[in-house]
């Protein structure tokens, strides 16, 4: 067995549309539910000086490990702040089949796991998007929603005036109108908002659901970090990635009466409907899953098209 090399541009290369990755996160909770696939709560420590690192184990047809570090100081070094590797091994044998750069993978499984609760929770006639949080997520959530929804507007609430012209300009070479706005102008004309800040527990929260319209949908993939506290009663549905995880965890992101279940549930059909009087929301950490879905998709398209550099 010939391991496969993919580099983050080698991923890109191969065009795997936000759909696919969503339908492979899709299938994958199938098999979680029926006891094919086998998950780890993701770890992490943070070992000062800002950095956060973390890792994913899930099982199933493959072996998916991922280790992803967030390093702030990287800006000054002229680095990427989030760096990461992920290794994609036989599940009988432990051999190894593939290595990948994590961060195109991260970035679009992470998008991908808000597409999935998006289906279920969003309004389909959603138009308005709005990113608190202009870097790597926010364009990789945009992708995945111009695909799902019928947009025209684009709202971005950044501390990086860089990054906020660049998603900007991003917006509008898609075709769509995108202005920069403030936190509360934009929760409240946005129908699904993404936050996407970074993972600081030092910043103090600036954010109140109760701004939000009723059929609103917040993918929040920033631990709930810019959220107030007192106004995420405000959310009627409300799912997590995983309830195991969210238990685990030192720091929880929602009180747990606030939360319906988790994506499983919500794939699976096991929650209840839609509470469209009020704004639902999915708050996530990230899952083993989604990087299992997103890597095996990589690996099965890069066998199919010769992708990627053999490692002898």
């Amino acid at each position: 067995m010939t391991p496969i090399y993919l580099t983050d541009d080698a991923l890109e290369a191969m065009e795997m549309a936000p759909g696919e990755i969503a339908d492979a996160i899709e299938a994958a909770l199938r098999d979680k539910a029926e006891g094919r696939l086998h998950v780890a709560p993701k770890s992490a420590i943070l070992p000062g000086e800002g950095r956060y690192m973390m890792s994913t184990l899930a099982v199933g047809e493959v072996t998916v490990v991922k280790q992803v570090s967030v390093c702030p100081g990287n800006g000054e070094r002229g680095l990427p702040a989030i760096n990461g590797a992920i290794m994609v091994l036989d599940a009988e044998t432990g051999l190894l089949r593939a290595c990948m750069d994590a961060n195109w993978i991260t970035a679009h499984r992470t998008a991908a796991l808000s597409a999935v609760a998006a289906r279920r929770l969003a309004d389909p006639a959603s138009e308005t998007v709005a990113f608190v949080g202009t870097g790597v997520q926010a364009q990789s959530h945009l992708l995945a929603f111009r695909d799902m929804f019928p947009l025209k507007r684009v709202l971005a609430v950044g501390r990086g005036r860089a990054n906020l012209e660049k998603l900007l300009d991003f917006a509008r070479g898609l075709g769509l109108e995108a202005d920069a706005a403030e936190p509360e102008t934009a929760l409240r004309a946005a129908d699904v908002v993404v936050t996407s800040v970074t993972l600081d527990y030092s910043i103090k929260p600036f954010l109140d659901a109760r701004w939000m319209k009723p059929k609103a949908f917040a993918a929040i993939t920033d631990l709930c970090i810019p959220w107030e506290t007192a106004g995420l009663g405000a959310f009627g549905t409300v799912a997590v990635d995983d309830m195991e995880q969210e238990r685990e965890s030192e720091k929880p992101m929602l009180v747990p009466d606030l939360i319906a279940g988790e994506l499983t549930d919500l794939v699976m059909g096991k929650l209840p409907g839609r509470d469209w009087t009020r704004p639902a929301a999915f708050a996530f950490r990230g899952i083993a899953l989604g990087d299992y879905a997103a890597a095996r998709l990589a690996l099965a398209r890069a066998e199919e098209t010769g992708a990627g550099q053999r490692l002898a």
